[in-house]
């Protein structure tokens, strides 16, 4: 068997040192990356939901607004129809 200088053997094995002594930096890395992501999604849906809820209470806030508006309208609508009726009973007695 052919011998292997001294030199290589020792480069081989700080190489494959230096990697083994590596991993657990690159997963902490790798998981720290992971948990900034999905701290982002969390305040991006967290924002999201505020929009949609703010839309649905303008929403409803139109709607009370447009119920109240209508409510002068339909009493009006009411008194204008017993005018009429009232008109009309009077013109037939006549």
């Amino acid at each position: 068997m052919a011998t292997v200088n001294d030199q290589i053997t020792d480069a081989v094995t700080q190489t494959s040192v230096k990697v083994v002594a590596e991993a657990p930096a690159l997963a902490m890395g790798s998981l720290y990356q992971t948990m900034a992501h999905s701290t982002g999604l969390m305040f991006e849906n967290a924002v999201n939901a505020q929009q949609q809820q703010n839309v649905l209470a303008q929403a409803a806030t139109n709607q009370g607004v447009m119920q109240i508006y209508s409510v002068d309208t339909a009493a009006e609508a009411v008194a204008a129809q017993k005018i009429l009726e009232d008109s009309a009973a009077k013109t037939a007695k006549s």
